[in-house]
């Protein structure tokens, strides 16, 4: 790598360190983060990318400003600026694009299997909010392969994480580490003598009274249709709104404890990932490799 490859290197990894410290402060204390964040970053992290392949002439060049454009378009609600226009075509525009790109792109493919990844378990529903995709894509975009982290790998690991996109590192990662979430609400209702079996590792119960300033989603008793009604909160201010009154209903039928399950920042865990594969690689194939 060049001298100039190095610090644009350097200055990715800076943006996408800071960037994810933001975005998991702002999603541990508002369970929001705000879009202007993953425009900054995909904005800055595309231009900073031309450092590296302008060197390398016309070809990467196209093929980076293509694949960056479309994880770019993905960073802004450019489909709301067509009204119902763009209600009836945005998705097949956006079809379209991806069918060009992936058959303009084989040399990009980190960033696009990053971006097709990324989207997919969005739609799928593994990544429950915007954010985490948009921070995923993101991932993919600041560092598209990082094959050497700065804990040398075995031999036996270092070919697997040297093919694997940054971002699949970076998500098992998290993933891996999300296993200690409940692990941990597991001790804290024996601790409150509630542990209820399995149930006993997602949930827990809270006055009814703490529900508005609690991110949380109501399980027992249920609320009308609450699993509908979360799929269409778009902040967290409606969420709040929606918490308080279903705290509202509930003291009105005499309930003082509800059964609940956390929101959980989950930005934190991939800011906790993007720091792992920095510094270990795929820390799941790590373990399993050296079983």
């Amino acid at each position: 790598m060049t001298d100039v490859g190095t610090y644009a290197l350097a200055a990715d990894l800076a943006l996408l360190l800071g960037g994810f410290a933001y975005a998991a402060v702002s999603d541990l204390r508002d369970r929001e983060v705000p879009d202007a964040l993953w425009q900054v970053l995909g904005i800055v992290g595309f231009l900073v990318g031309f450092v590296d392949v302008v060197p390398g002439g016309v070809v990467p060049t196209f093929l980076w400003f293509v694949v960056g454009l479309l994880v770019i378009q993905h960073l802004f609600a450019w489909d709301l600026r067509l009204g119902g226009w763009g209600d009836r075509y945005a998705d097949i525009l956006e079809l379209m694009a991806y069918v060009a790109v992936v058959a303009l792109v084989a040399v990009a493919v980190a960033v696009l299997v990053t971006v097709l990844f990324a989207r997919g378990l969005f739609e799928a529903g593994i990544l429950f909010g915007g954010a985490d995709a948009k921070a995923l894509m993101i991932v993919g975009l600041l560092v598209p392969m990082l094959a050497t982290p700065l804990i040398p790998l075995p031999a036996s690991v270092a070919p697997v994480t040297a093919i694997l996109p940054f971002a699949v590192n970076v998500l098992m990662d998290a993933a891996l580490f999300s296993i200690a979430i409940p692990l941990v609400i597991a001790a804290r209702n024996v601790r409150a003598k509630e542990f209820r079996g399995l149930s006993g590792f997602v949930g827990y119960t809270i006055p009814v009274d703490d529900l508005p300033r609690k991110y949380v989603w109501v399980r027992d008793p249920m609320f009308g249709e609450a699993r509908e009604e979360e799929k269409s909160i778009e902040t967290s201010e409606d969420d709040r709104r929606r918490r308080q009154a279903i705290a509202e209903d509930l003291r009105s039928r005499g309930v003082r404890r509800v059964w609940v399950t956390p929101q959980i920042p989950f930005i934190v865990v991939m800011a906790v990932g993007v720091v792992a594969a920095l510094v270990a690689g795929n820390v799941l194939f790590d373990l399993i490799f050296q079983l």
